[in-house]
């Protein structure tokens, strides 16, 4: 199965048919059959790894002061907790816990809605524990790269450059160092260079801007240690939206 990352960037393009949005549904019109979908989003941060087992994914509405609209945004996705205890084996060194309580936050429904309109398999999340270094993150889900041999798609849901106090509401051209930070890192993404990935401060000196927190970044480094040494990449959405957020999307050919 492929892996995909995906800048999701606002929720409102959850409702918006755009240049993004239409691209979503072009990639997702060509995704093969699964047998699930897990996603791992920047919006559930833990301490510990934590998989979503409910057998019914509720929607998480984890925003405010968006239009009443968005909250009411149906994605009526099954999950498995069959597959969960599957990923829950694979990460057993990691003693990863099982939960029901969470569902599906805004960066995997947002997204599925053009990805997946009509979820026909289980969707699934794994949480991003805050207690490992970017380096564990990629030692910890290199562990579920069987799962692609058994019909698992992976999709890590950030954004690569992430700055939201630096928004530009009435201009949307990008800053320069988003532009490089984004350019340098698709770089070292296509070259699998790990020793850069893992020190986005090696990749530019613009990464103090680009990622001033790295919650949005490590969905990105999730997949990338999902994929075989010589997976290509093909790159989507490669634009930077308000100025600081980088919508760099990819799927593995």
């Amino acid at each position: 199965m492929p892996v995909l990352f995906v800048g999701h960037g606002n929720p409102l393009n959850a409702l918006l048919d755009n240049d993004i949005t239409r691209m979503w549904s072009t990639v997702g019109a060509g995704l093969p059959r699964a047998q699930a979908i897990v996603v791992i989003s920047a919006h559930w941060l833990t301490y510990g790894t934590h998989v979503t087992d409910a057998p019914k994914q509720k929607i998480i509405y984890d925003f405010y002061g968006f239009p009443e609209q968005l909250y009411q945004v149906p994605y009526d996705a099954s999950g498995d907790p069959a597959v969960a205890k599957v990923l829950q084996k694979q990460l057993l060194a990691y003693e990863a816990k099982l939960d029901s309580t969470w569902g599906l936050d805004h960066g995997t429904w947002s997204v599925l809605k053009h990805l997946a309109p009509e979820p026909k398999v289980p969707v699934l999340q794994i949480s991003l524990d805050m207690n490992q270094s970017l380096e564990q993150i990629t030692e910890m889900f290199h562990q579920l790269k069987p799962l692609r041999k058994k019909g698992v798609i992976f999709i890590g849901s950030g954004n690569i450059v992430h700055n939201l106090g630096a928004l530009k509401f009435m201009d949307n051209t990008a800053f320069d160092w988003a532009i490089e930070f984004d350019a340098k890192s698709a770089e070292a993404m296509t070259k699998h260079d790990f020793s850069l990935l893992t020190r986005p401060g090696k990749i530019s000196s613009a990464a103090s801007f680009a990622v001033p927190t790295n919650d949005h970044y490590r969905p990105m480094l999730a997949t990338m240690s999902l994929l075989e040494p010589k997976e290509q990449l093909e790159y989507f959405n490669d634009v930077i939206e308000l100025g600081s957020v980088g919508m760099r999307s990819f799927i593995s050919k």
